[in-house]
């Protein structure tokens, strides 16, 4: 992250690579410690910046129609939290996911919840 740059902006980087596809520029966005969670699980099912680029790249880019929409974006504090329309994995889905900022700037945390 630069200085000029915010984390809203890191969060909205990652979504544009996500979206193209680019699994470099896409990880970039992250710590070299992220870790990610799904509710309701206890445990991170991703830990590290390898471990989810190469997760992406193998298990997510590889959906040709896969996009991802925010339909509404909150800022608050060291996080910010989207409400996701997902397109390309089977039926369209909502997720919600929560980004925390990493002391580098990055994101250092995420959370994903989806209807249960």
């Amino acid at each position: 992250m630069t200085n000029a740059e915010t984390f809203s902006s890191v969060v909205q980087r990652q979504l544009d690579a996500y979206n193209q596809h680019d699994a470099h520029a896409f990880s970039a966005c992250f710590s070299e410690t992220v870790q990610a969670w799904r509710h309701p699980l206890d445990a991170p099912f991703l830990k590290g910046r390898a471990e989810l680029h190469d997760y992406y790249a193998h298990e997510r880019f590889c959906h040709a129609g896969l996009r991802a929409h925010v339909r509404h974006r909150i800022e608050l504090g060291n996080r910010v939290i989207d409400h996701e329309h997902v397109v390309g994995l089977g039926a369209p889905r909502e997720v919600v996911a929560i980004y925390e900022q990493g002391d580098d700037g990055l994101i250092g945390r995420v959370w994903f919840f989806a209807p249960g």
